[in-house]
């Protein structure tokens, strides 16, 4: 990954330790970080845990980018980093935000999670800040580990002592919980009951959130703000739907993310011809004219009503994860984060964005149309 980027990289047992690590490098406790709203619930209580304020950004409707022209001045000048999301994959306006942050001298600071294959301007995403996050469960399907890139090479030896002082200690249990996880998720997927396979999987530690977002614990939440920075007083937080995200990778878990990453190229053409089957369809988002076809991590089909195009997936045994709704303002509220100037956009998009799997473009497509689901241009009123 370090020759893909022309950064130097180190592997990090999560995304979300890689991103806590960057934010606490590069940025002082009590400053202002400006984010997406449409964004994972964890990402939100990463920052939090870093002793960082969120600000939520505008959102462009159309793809769920940050709207740069949108933020004001006052919200610029008052920042001491940027996070950029790139959500699904498709690419922040990376120039623009770099060029922002250099003018006021402050960080940018990529999660690529979504976009290891992806590129802006030419150059790939997390190439343009300061620092990247990459995830390895995402296109490469580890299931474990990450990244984090660096612009400056002298970082890469402080940051390794920094990530190993935040390690736990690699357990046998851990490494065996993860051998089988494979294993344990194909069984459980496999059952025809979908109330019985939600069961297994919350048995398992596989999943933990009822609902879109999980429960916020305002209370909890506030006591734990006076501790921060620390990871470990939001450790409740953070560890959802992860809970080995700071152990250290034993020798099997390195083996498999080896073998997998040696398959990436493979993957990623897989991706990029799926996201071109999808962006094809009659619900696919606008495209930019001339703009690469980005190997997407999920496709943000734009439809009319998301929950009855979800049930109808379901019926045919497709789950549609990485739903962001509401955006994070509207989930956390003024106490926790400060609110988009212009919430519109990313309200719109949280609620139409049907992210599919373009390992499963043709019965996605195929079940949508014979559901009758419309796209969102297609419903009047919205």
């Amino acid at each position: 990954m370090g020759t893909r980027l022309g950064r130097d990289c180190l592997y990090v047992p999560s995304c979300r330790m890689g991103l806590y690590l960057a934010l606490r490098h590069w940025c002082e406790p009590g400053g202002r970080i400006l984010m997406s709203p449409v964004n994972d619930d964890v990402i939100l209580f990463v920052v939090l845990a870093a002793g960082l304020r969120p600000v939520q950004a505008p959102l462009s409707a159309a793809d769920g980018s940050i709207d740069v022209d949108a933020v004001p001045e006052a919200a610029w000048n008052g920042l001491s980093a940027v996070l950029t999301t790139n959500l699904y994959g498709n690419p922040d306006p990376a120039r623009q935000l770099r060029e922002r942050c250099d003018r006021l001298g402050i960080p940018l600071v990529e999660d690529a999670a979504h976009a290891i294959g992806s590129t802006a301007d030419g150059k790939p995403v997390g190439s343009f800040g300061d620092a990247a996050v990459f995830s390895l469960s995402k296109h490469v399907g580890a299931k474990a580990g990450g990244f984090l890139a660096v612009a400056d090479p002298a970082l890469r030896a402080p940051l390794e002592q920094a990530r190993d002082a935040l390690l736990d200690p690699a357990r046998l249990t851990a490494e065996l919980t993860y051998a089988l996880r494979p294993y344990a998720e194909s069984a459980v997927r496999g059952l025809r009951l979908a109330p019985a396979a939600w069961w297994a999987l919350r048995l398992l530690g596989l999943q933990e959130r009822e609902g879109i977002r999980m429960p916020l614990r305002p209370d909890d939440l506030r006591q734990a703000l006076g501790a921060a920075p620390s990871l470990a007083a939001f450790h409740s937080w953070v560890r959802v739907d992860m809970h080995d995200y700071r152990i250290a990778p034993g020798r099997s878990r390195l083996r498999r993310v080896r073998r997998l990453l040696d398959r990436l190229d493979e993957r990623l053409s897989l991706h990029r011809a799926g996201t071109g089957r999808l962006l094809a369809s009659r619900w696919a988002p606008p495209v930019t004219a001339g703009a690469p076809l980005q190997p997407l991590f999920r496709v943000p089909l734009l439809v009319a009503d998301r929950d009855a195009a979800v049930a109808a997936l379901a019926r045919h045994r497709i789950t549609v994860g990485y739903l962001y709704d509401p955006p994070l303002d509207a989930y956390a509220g003024e106490p926790f984060t400060d609110p988009s100037p212009a919430p519109a956009g990313a309200a719109w998009f949280a609620r139409h964005a049907l992210p599919v799997d373009p390992l499963r473009a043709g019965p996605v497509i195929g079940i949508l149309n014979s559901s009758g689901a419309r796209s969102a241009g297609e419903r009047s009123g919205d």
